[in-house]
């Protein structure tokens, strides 16, 4: 007498051997002892009629590693707070020796604390000035005075217009432009300074331009070329500075 089968196509329900890989009847893939996956797949179908197939077992197992990981940082966020100090704030200070228990309240402005009698009296407010140091006021640093020599800069990034006073070849070196510059400021000509031309779409290259002044429109350069003539420079004019 043949023994009864124990195992079934999970589609069709047809019954099959333990070393069939397919059903024969419907062609599903059958649940068959592969490691661990066909060993819980077996015992499933030995409680279940219905089995979803092995892919339930990869998701079981990723939502059981889920809730271990949740249910290990929620512990350790819990351990984490339980362990930070408690910090208490207070504005009061207690009183000295032979005082009464509890605390006095500090006020920021000079006060009279209350005591005990034949208590000596606690006063606070700010405390006395060093000797020889000032009463009141705090000290400051002046700001150092500007270098009546330093040359005036082009602004990075700015357009606008100025009055050229001289352009010396860049072989005859910044140093004879700086020169001139500051001839130009003894002179009594106010913010003059050196531009290199290559660095200017308005100029041409191969130049060390000796400039005075910064303006926002030709008029205003223009109208400072006849102090330039006064002061020494009698060629110069009026120009247009663009990157």
């Amino acid at each position: 007498m043949s023994e009864a089968p124990e195992h079934y196509c999970p589609r069709c329900g047809v019954a099959y051997e333990p070393t069939q890989e397919y059903c024969l009847e419907c062609g599903t893939r059958l649940p068959v002892n592969r490691g661990v996956v066909g060993v819980l797949a077996q015992s499933w179908q030995r409680r279940f009629a219905w089995y979803p197939g092995d892919w339930i077992w990869p998701v079981l197992l990723f939502f059981v590693l889920t809730a271990l990981a949740t249910a290990t940082a929620l512990a350790a966020r819990s351990e984490r707070n339980a362990s930070r100090p408690i910090i208490a704030t207070n504005d009061s200070i207690p009183v000295g020796p032979g005082a009464t228990q509890g605390v006095v309240p500090v006020t920021s402005s000079p006060a009279t604390l209350p005591v005990p009698t034949n208590q000596p009296t606690i006063t606070t407010g700010p405390l006395p000035a060093a000797p020889g140091s000032p009463s009141t006021g705090a000290a400051t640093t002046p700001a150092p005075p500007a270098n009546p020599n330093a040359l005036a800069t082009w602004p990075a990034n700015k357009s606008g217009y100025t009055v050229v006073l001289e352009s010396l070849p860049v072989a005859n070196g910044r140093a004879a432009a700086v020169a001139r510059a500051r001839k130009a400021k003894s002179n009594g000509i106010r913010d003059a300074g050196v531009l290199v031309s290559s660095q200017y779409s308005s100029l041409h290259g191969g130049y060390y331009v000796v400039f005075a002044g910064i303006y926002g429109s030709a008029s205003e350069a223009a109208a400072a070329v006849p102090n330039a003539h006064a002061h020494g420079f009698p060629d110069a004019f009026e120009r247009q500075i663009t990157h």
